[in-house]
């Protein structure tokens, strides 16, 4: 009986045993396969290290490939406060290397931590200074790469573009609105220390960073690098509160250059205040549009047959009374007996009161909402405005005058733009938008694509047609001749509106403006200039501001490769407009005879030879007389 027992016992603990040991078998086999990655990465936390590599923002391109936001690599300064042998020797040698306090970079090199960086002081290093600190070989100071955004324009779309902190973080403009695919993700490089810190003697293990991703926008930088010019000549010509301009794509609301005045330098923005860095006047200000939103009246009556623009007629005696208010033109004494296309050449203010009564509140007030007035477009961009409607219930019989003409409401450059591309470009109102794609950037693989998004049709092709004619002849016969381009075919339309402020209109204060496309039977572009309140300078937009608009439409020309069309409408001459004169065929007569053809303007012969094989310009352009002809002889 007793060995009986005996022999159970060790049974027993011999099934113990066993099972114990399973066990602990089981258990090194979880810790050793299963959770070998888990414990193992718990372990090499406690005594691996990492010196950051910042990862590249991605670059911003324009439509053709142009680096408009770049990067530049700078170094900035790492401490591994335990690796530092002497604290105060260090401290005091960085001190003076980087201009900063003692106390400061002391702070820096006794801090409690495992890493520290110096900022800012210590960020984006000068490589004269980087190379200082490099050359003392301390202990436990590193030096570790690091991108800084770097703008190559300079001022150039300054507010559209936006600006970044010294972190790499978006702030404003399209560097915030996109900063979660522009920001990429930081590397390291991992090294090893014992439990005090000390850098041991093992392999370093390289993580590589991932940069952000690119973006290209609709911009064309030659238009962009006009427009830029070109309100740089009005500030300096003429001192204006503020200038503004926009060019877009009327066929799908691309934007092809955006701009303003006053600018900011967004690789120094740190110089610039607030209201300068973050206002982008296109799409933020609101002002009266005064005549340029004639176009909008215009369109309506045309679409509900109000008018027939050669038929019906108008007599403007320079004033119209509307209720108890008498509401000018802006011509003393008015413009006569009219049709109603020169009301529109005329930039007629009661002609055009006209046909808002014809309209009717309810009818007008439809349009200017389905053209997008008194809403965001929804452009891709932060700090869009909305401007200010009537509300129709307040709008009396002067403010539906008012109204028609373009004075009382308040609107954006973008909408204005926008709902002109739509009234122009066979009837289809579309969301304007600036950014074309985003790209993965090693292998520019499409992310993100933005493509033509038609918000509705606001009027008929029919209608459209019509509308691009009377505008095609504003700039022939009208208020627009100075944007005239001979074989090109612009259309136009200027606008002249007196500020208001603490509501009250200001005396001899306005914002002139120019809206101008081309071609005007088929438009390939189309371009807003607004100079607000220019100084020493008559004070109509046709006279200041439509040679703006002209020299950005020449560029365009050229930049979008736009070809000559037939059929245009001839300059109707009117004083002082120099007189043009069309350069006949000289080639094959003598140079004498030449001179007699060319008569009235400058002729210039290349060569000693007395017959012409050659001129430029060629035959049949427009010259304004006095301009230069060159002849070559054989």
């Amino acid at each position: 009986m007793f060995f009986k027992n005996i022999h159970s016992r060790m049974k027993i603990a011999l099934l113990i045993i066993t099972f114990v040991f399973i066990v602990i078998i089981a258990r090194v086999f979880y810790i050793q396969v299963i959770d070998y990655k888990k414990l193992n990465n718990y372990a090499s936390n406690l005594w691996s290290r990492n010196l950051p590599i910042k990862a590249d923002r991605g670059l911003i391109y324009d439509r053709n490939g142009i680096i408009l936001a770049d990067n530049i690599t700078t170094t900035s300064l790492v401490l591994i406060p335990n690796q530092i042998k002497d604290k105060k020797e260090v401290a005091q040698k960085l001190s003076e290397i980087l201009g900063v306090s003692y106390e400061d970079m002391y702070k820096h090199v006794n801090k409690k931590t495992s890493i520290e960086r110096v900022h800012p002081e210590g960020r984006q290093l000068s490589y004269e200074v980087a190379d200082k600190i490099k050359s003392l070989k301390l202990d436990g100071v590193y030096l570790v790469k690091e991108s800084k955004r770097y703008y190559p324009f300079d001022i150039y779309l300054a507010h559209t573009l936006g600006f970044v902190g010294v972190d790499n973080q978006g702030l404003s403009g399209l560097e915030l609105t996109y900063d979660k695919y522009l920001t990429g993700e930081d590397g390291a490089i991992k090294y090893y220390s014992d439990a005090k810190g000390n850098r041991l003697k093992l392999n370093e293990v390289y993580q590589q960073p991932q940069d952000g991703m690119n973006i290209t926008l609709t911009i064309n930088n030659e238009i962009q690098a006009s427009l830029e010019r070109e309100l740089n000549n009005a500030v300096t010509k003429y001192n204006p509160d503020r200038a503004i301009g926009i060019v877009m794509d009327p066929d799908n609301g691309e934007i092809l250059a955006m701009s303003a005045r006053p600018n900011f330098s967004p690789n120094n923005y740190q110089d610039y205040s607030l209201e300068e860095i973050n206002r982008n006047l296109p799409i933020w200000a609101t002002y009266e549009p005064g005549s340029t939103f004639k176009i909008i009246t215009l369109a309506a009556a045309l679409e509900e047959g109000k008018v027939d623009l050669d038929k019906d007629t108008y007599n403007d005696s320079g004033s119209i009374k509307v209720e108890n208010a008498t509401l000018h033109c802006w011509k003393h004494g008015g413009h006569g007996h009219e049709t109603f296309l020169q009301v529109v050449e005329n930039s007629c203010n009661p002609g055009f009161v006209v046909l808002g009564q014809r309209l009717g509140k309810n009818t007008l007030f439809n349009y200017i909402n389905k053209f997008g007035f008194g809403k965001k477009t929804g452009i891709d961009l932060n700090g869009e405005g909305t401007g200010i409607i009537f509300d129709l219930n307040k709008v009396g019989p002067v403010e539906l005058a008012t109204t028609a003409f373009g004075q009382g409401l308040s609107v954006t450059p973008i909408q204005q733009i926008t709902a002109v591309s739509a009234a122009i470009n066979g009837g289809k109102l579309y969301k304007p938008y600036i950014v074309k794609s985003i790209n993965e950037p090693e292998t520019n693989t499409v992310i993100k694509e933005n493509k033509k998004t038609l918000v509705r049709r606001v009027i008929s092709e029919k209608t459209s047609a019509e509308v691009r004619r009377a505008l095609e002849s504003v700039v022939a016969n009208g208020s627009g001749r100075t944007a005239y381009i001979d074989g090109y075919r612009v259309g136009g339309k200027t606008g002249t509106a007196q500020k208001v402020e603490n509501g009250r209109y200001l005396e001899n204060n306005y914002i002139l403006s120019f809206m101008g496309f081309l071609p005007a039977d088929d438009p390939e572009v189309v371009v807003y200039v607004a100079v607000d309140n220019p100084k020493g300078t008559v004070q109509y937009g046709g006279t200041t501001v439509g040679p703006i608009a002209k020299a950005v439409l020449k560029d365009s020309i050229k930049a979008l490769d736009i070809k000559k069309r037939d059929g245009g409408m001839d300059k109707k001459y009117k004083w002082p407009d120099p007189k043009t004169k069309k350069v006949a065929d000289v080639t094959g007569m003598s140079v004498d005879e030449a001179k007699k053809e060319l008569k009235g303007l400058n002729v210039i012969i290349e060569g000693d030879g007395n017959k012409v094989t050659y001129q430029s310009p060629e035959a049949g352009t427009k010259l304004d007389e006095g301009k230069t002809v060159r002849l070559f002889t054989e």
